[in-house]
């Protein structure tokens, strides 16, 4: 301010004065208009206030004056604050009470401690305001557990307010009643319990659900009583309690399942409509509950047939043998109920009720149903950090079972820069474990990325992760040593001490061809740091000391002089070596070896004493060594086996997925283990007591079944006594379990096969069955009748013979599909043109049977277009032959560290030719039934595509097998969208029983993931896919031997496969035997035991070189050679499998 009121230099005395008072004039201009402009505003709101006829008071009123004081509060302390607040609440003006009341429970919220004002509270307890006493039970619930004397005071005012008739009171009420925790007032509270339990508001039932918990942590005594109101609350038909009810279920009597059987069904009806915490709750008992009254239904060489319906033409006698050839599982009609009602819990909002669901089909569904949670769990990956933690868990764990259910989303699992650590590492878990022959190019790819992260901890799981896959994937176990080789050049200490670990594994597997690696670590051993890395090497040197005789000395050299400051496990594994050393080469290593055992002696860790001392007696003669000393060989350098690189998830499986013991993988308090399948199924009818009501409740369904019951009388006479006897049983007993447990879980289902079919997309083949018969049966009958009218004086064998005719002809027709139908009905109205009411009755026959064959259609059409939150566009399966994932090669050494070896000449021109074998092996792409009467099969002719080089030739050959013209014949959608096809000109007609041939040319991206396509007709659309085998990818060209070995000599290492094979005994060529399997052409030899092929990859022009060397008798070498170390190993397989076919 002083700069601004002088100039530079200093000012006087007179002109800062003027400056002054110049400053103040405007100081009082400005305060004058602000008095003007304020008694505007009062005038104003004075003519408001007269014009309103409202008057304006000049003082405050007390209430006024208290808040204004709290208000201004915030420069008091904590104590003054309360005891404005005790003065409000001891004021005898209600709204002061509830204000200062809802400042409590503010404190309350914020976390603030308010327990000084109990006894002020506690005093309106008895208040006749209802909002007021809510938040004074509000705060006793708070606080009643710790002011227990206080509130013992007003415990009869509780129990007045216990028969309060507001809802909200009683609950509140008794809340507060359980929350004192003091074992005097328990019958008080028992009693309360009971008197609650039977309340008209399911509220109030609800909290005595919840204090039923309370009492029974409180006297573990009262446990009879509770079991007696919890068994009255189960029986509850209000989603509100049902959630409440079985959490004292869980934490009382969880072992009396008996209380269960009765309330199953409702339960599983009632399961959408509890609340969301509730829905866990239920969920979880029910998992447990099923796997103790259900078979498995993972039974080895199970066939599933839920509708056992025993058709008209099978006898009893069939009926047995069948029971006894193979007996079908049948699953209960309530275990499918629980996993109906459970699936469209899948699209909760809830992530909890999610994974419960999830975790109860891996528990309790077959195995092709477990698929259907996928989704869902991957779409838990975008919540919170915390929620896909505990989802990544689970998801580790099934993808070690079943890696096909996460393939499809293998995107999904990939890290992002934002992940923390642990979710890095539990997605690196998955990726290794979801790694596969087909994949692992795509994998490795990203494990470069994720190498060369700055987070440490992350890179090292990387390398570990890398070192899994090189165990679990032959084919890629020398690509991936290489590579973690190279990585030993890295300058980041902690990946270098990782790389060295890894490797220390690998070797152990195969150590006699990696002597080299051994070699280059132990150069390394100078400038590694870490002390787990510098053990390793110690450990190699020592165990491999006589393949690395010259080098191992040197190393130990080395580690004496450094011994003293060197880690306590560095110390053991250099007394190791010594040790092994001295037994394998005394000569040059005694004196090191005294020297070392000498400085061990004296070491200050006592594990280093004893094992030196151990050492010492072991592998010195002497008096003291005894017969030990003998065994001191066999011992030190016996044979160890390979270590087993597991994921860390592999024994969590014991836990329940979603528990707390799954995620710890330790059992934790409290947590109760899944008990095994049963071997027999308990009784069934003890869940049967609820299903009774419905039944009699709805009469269609009763219709139904007595129409049911009509046509089975119609087809059999002896089946009728039977059917009837049943039935009157199930009047009597109540215990038809399939009709009773499809009415149960639906009330606008007929049967359990069209419950199933509407509710759930596995079933839909039951509902297609049972659409079919009846089908079948409506045309059977109608047939039946013109027969009787044309054929009336006939025997009863005739009869029998039209009836076995008559049911060929209708499994035929159930076969056919819409158009093959209408033929159908136009032959049959042919035929019947002698009589108008046989055409009409055949045309009405035929018409019904046309519309069940079309039922199936709609029913699949219905389902594509369902919506929800599982369909979503981002959480698309990746295309099984995305060509992304072959454009890099397939090569660890450039996937870790962007290397690559020195790739084909450019100069070198070799030129494409034809092969001189081309064997045609044809494939179906459609089958006559599949297409409704169009047939195709396919075959690769080995010759360069017309239509673009980077595509494979394809030859397709069309047939109409049907009896009408096919039209419009041609190639419809893709997938995925970028899928290259040349398509082929689309046939306009194809007369029945004609063939045509087509070509057209796939770029499958030198990969051999399918390509799908749709192949189309006027009418119909057919899903189809083209499989190339590896061989087919390949394009023969043409070499000399100079250009051959030349090109060979740079695809060394990583980019060369091998493996021995036995010597071909047939009369058939080495070289048909190469071209049968693979599109690569002969290279001219001047050796006759070497056999040389070449070729190029169709989409990348990658040249690949195949070469055997026949030995005498012992059989061969096979050598491929190319950049694609995954497609060299594939096509090994493939060459290996074609030289040993008879």
């Amino acid at each position: 301010m002083y700069s601004l009121w002088a100039p530079v230099g200093r000012p006087s005395s007179s002109s800062s004065k003027k400056i002054f008072v110049s400053w103040r004039d405007d100081m009082d201009l400005n305060l004058s208009s602000l008095r003007s402009e304020a008694a505007d505003a009062v005038r104003t709101a004075l003519a408001s206030a007269e014009h309103l006829q409202l008057s304006l008071k000049a003082e405050l009123s007390q209430e006024e004056q208290a808040l204004t004081l709290h208000a201004g509060g915030a420069k008091k302390t904590g104590s003054d604050g309360n005891e404005d607040l005790k003065e409000m609440l001891e004021s005898n003006k209600e709204s002061l009470k509830l204000e200062a009341m809802k400042r409590i429970v503010g404190l309350i919220a914020k976390g603030k401690n308010a327990s000084e004002l109990f006894p002020a509270v506690v005093k309106n307890v008895a208040s006749k305001n209802i909002e007021l006493k809510k938040l004074v039970y509000v705060y006793l619930v708070r606080y009643a557990e710790e002011q227990q004397d206080l509130a013992l005071l007003s415990i009869s005012t509780f129990q007045r307010a216990l028969k309060d008739p507001n809802q909200l009171i009683r609950a509140s009420a008794l809340r507060v009643l359980s929350s004192i925790r003091v074992p005097i007032i328990v019958p008080i509270m028992m009693l309360a319990i009971k008197e609650a339990a039977a309340d008209l508001s399911p509220y109030v039932r609800k909290t005595s659900a919840h204090a039923i918990q309370k009492l029974y942590s409180l006297d573990p005594d009262q446990k009879e009583h509770l079991i007696e109101v919890v068994e009255k609350l189960l029986k509850d038909k209000s989603t509100l309690v049902a959630g409440s009810v079985v959490m004292a279920f869980e934490e009382v009597c969880p072992d009396r399942i008996d209380l269960i059987h009765k309330n199953y069904r409702k339960l599983c009806n009632l399961l959408v409509d509890v609340e969301e915490w509730g829905q866990v709750v239920i969920i979880s008992m029910l998992t447990r509950y099923a796997r103790t009254q259900f078979t498995s239904p993972w039974k080895e060489g199970a066939v599933f047939d839920e509708n056992d319906v025993k058709t008209f033409y099978d006898s009893d006698s069939e009926e047995k043998r069948d029971r006894t050839d193979a007996k079908p599982y049948i699953m209960d009609p309530d275990h499918r109920l629980l996993l109906r009602n459970t699936k469209p819990l899948l699209q909760s909002r809830n992530t909890a009720v999610v994974m419960s669901v999830a975790q109860l089909y891996w528990h309790l569904a077959p195995k092709h149903e477990v698929n259907i949670v996928t989704k869902s769990l991957v779409r838990l990956l975008r919540s919170h950090r915390e929620v896909q933690y505990v989802v990544l868990q689970n998801i580790a764990t099934m993808s070690i079972q079943r890696k096909g259910m996460f393939e499809p989303f293998m995107k999904s699992f990939y890290v992002r820069s934002t992940d923390t650590t642990h979710i890095k590492t539990l997605k690196l878990e998955i990726l290794t474990n979801l790694a596969n022959e087909a994949n692992i190019s795509t994998i490795l790819r990203e494990f470069q990325t994720y190498v060369k992260s700055q987070d440490k901890a992350f890179a090292a799981a990387t390398i570990q992760a890398i070192g899994r896959c090189a165990t679990n994937i032959s084919e890629v176990t020398d690509t991936c040593l290489n590579g973690l080789v190279l990585l030993l050049s890295n300058r980041d200490e902690g990946v270098v001490a990782e790389s060295v670990v890894v490797i220390r594994k690998l070797l152990q597997t195969q150590p006699t061809q990696h002597s080299e690696i051994i070699k280059h670590m132990a150069k390394l051993f100078d400038k590694i740091t870490v002390s787990m890395a510098r053990a390793s090497i110690l450990w190699l040197m020592g165990e491999y000391c006589e393949r690395v005789s010259k080098i191992a000395p040197d190393v130990l050299r080395k580690i004496a002089k450094t011994f003293t400051v060197e880690e306590d496990i560095v110390k053991l594994q250099a007394v190791n070596l010594a040790a092994k050393l001295y037994l394998t080469n005394s000569k040059q290593t005694k004196l090191l070896t005294q020297y070392i055992l000498n400085l061990g002696k004296y070491d200050p860790s006592y594990d280093i004493r004893d094992r030196t001392r151990f050492i010492r007696q072991l592998i010195v003669p002497g008096d003291k060594s005894g017969a030990l000393n003998k065994y001191a060989r066999r011992i030190l350098l016996a044979p160890k086996p390979a270590p087993t690189l597991e994921s860390a998830f592999k024994d969590r499986d014991r836990f329940q997925l979603g528990t707390l013991s799954h995620s710890l993988n330790s059992k934790a308090a409290g947590y109760q283990e899944l008990s095994d399948w049963p071997a027999v199924a308990p009784d069934q009818s003890v869940r049967n007591v609820e299903v009774i009501e419905p039944v009699k409740e709805w009469a269609p369904l009763l219709g139904k079944s007595k129409t049911t019951n009509l046509d089975d009388k119609f087809y059999s006479d002896e089946d009728d006594d039977k059917k009837e006897k049943a039935s009157d049983s199930s009047d009597n007993d109540g215990s038809s379990s399939s009709t009773n447990s499809s009415t149960s879980s639906s009330s606008s289902s007929s049967s359990s096969s069209e419950e199933s079919g509407s509710t759930s997309e596995e079933d839909e083949s039951e509902s297609d069955k049972s659409s079919t018969d009846s089908g079948k049966s409506s045309g059977e009958s109608s047939d039946s009748e013109s027969e009787q009218k044309k054929k009336i004086k006939k025997k009863k064998n005739n009869k029998m013979q039209a009836e076995k005719h008559k049911h060929n002809h209708g499994d035929s027709g159930s076969d056919k599909d819409g158009d093959q139908a209408m033929a159908g009905a136009s032959g049959s109205s042919a035929e019947s043109s002698t009589s108008e009411s046989d055409s009409e009755s055949d045309s009405a026959a035929q018409q019904k049977r046309k519309n069940n064959v079309k039922s199936k259609p709609k029913v699949e059409n219905r389902s594509k277009t369902e919506v929800s939150l599982l369909d979503l566009d981002d959480l698309s399966p990746a295309p099984a032959n995305a060509p992304k994932s072959t454009a890099v090669p397939l090569s660890l050494l450039s996937d870790l560290e962007g290397l690559s070896l020195t790739g084909v000449s450019t100069t070198m021109q070799a030129q494409v030719t034809t092969p001189t074998f081309g064997p045609v092996e044809t494939h179906e792409l459609l089958h006559h039934m599949t297409g409704k009467g169009l047939s195709a099969k396919y075959h690769f002719p080995r010759q360069p595509c017309l239509y673009q080089s980077s595509m494979v030739a394809v030859q397709l050959t069309l047939t109409n097998c049907s009896d009408r013209t096919l039209e419009e014949i041609h190639i419809g959608e893709r997938s995925p969208a970028s899928l290259k096809i040349h398509c082929f000109n689309p046939i306009e007609r194809l007369e029945p029983g004609a063939s045509a041939t087509v070509s057209m040319g796939v770029d499958f991206c030198d990969s051999t993931q399918a390509a799908n396509f749709q192949l189309c007709t006027k009418e119909d659309r057919f899903s189809v896919s083209i499989q190339p085998a590896v061989g087919e990818l390949l394009m023969s060209c043409s070499l000399t031997e100079e250009d051959f070995c030349r090109e060979q000599s740079k695809l060394l290492g990583m980019n060369e496969t091998s493996a021995t094979i036995a010597t071909p005994t047939s009369d058939v060529s080495v070289t048909e035997r190469v071209l049968s399997a693979a599109n690569v052409g002969a290279v001219a030899s001047s050796e006759q035991r070497l056999h040389r092929f070449a070729g190029r990859t169709v989409s990348s022009q990658v040249l690949v070189l195949v070469q055997l060397e026949l030995k005498d008798s012992s059989g061969g070498l096979l050598t491929v050679s190319t950049e694609k170390s995954v497609m060299a190993s594939m096509l090994l397989r493939d060459l290996q499998q074609a030289l040993a076919r008879a």
